[in-house]
């Protein structure tokens, strides 16, 4: 799977998928399980890289002292809305107000689909930012967003 980056704007971003072939229904579910868990994890401020004690403490973790007080007063990093997932012919897309979750949350996004990709569906390409020349975006996206509030 090949990743590119276009205009990146975190409060206003696309991802799009290009796949080798139309992806089945099946595919489908698993490209969109993939998205709504990465959505709720940082809706939840899961993609805060201001709070990585364990992953700052190592692979020694026995016994660690997980100081709360050092997650309590790290700034929240929450992403916002997600729109619909779409689909025509090999493209898939979808819409991001990434608020203020660290970018730690892309690295995660394109690890997980990485492994999606080798084992479950095919992705040829994952552009990040930008738009679609053969698939214009519409200017408001506050109609699609998914009702996970």
């Amino acid at each position: 799977m090949h990743v590119q980056f276009r205009e990146f704007n975190p409060f206003d971003v696309w991802f799009w998928l290009e796949f080798n072939n139309t992806p089945s229904p099946l595919e489908q579910q698993y490209i969109e399980e993939l998205f709504d868990s990465w959505f709720f994890l940082g809706k939840l401020g899961g993609f805060n890289a201001e709070n990585l004690q364990v992953q700052e403490g190592g692979w020694e973790l026995s016994y660690m002292d997980y100081r709360d007080r050092v997650a309590d007063e790290s700034m929240m990093a929450l992403m916002h809305n997600m729109g619909e997932f779409e689909y025509r012919e090999n493209w898939g897309r979808c819409w991001f107000d990434l608020g203020t979750s660290d970018a730690i949350s892309i690295d995660i996004l394109v690890n997980a689909l990485r492994q999606l990709s080798l084992d479950y569906v095919s992705i040829e390409r994952l552009i990040i930012g930008g738009q679609n020349e053969d698939w214009p975006v519409p200017e408001s996206h506050e109609a699609q967003f998914a009702d996970y509030n």
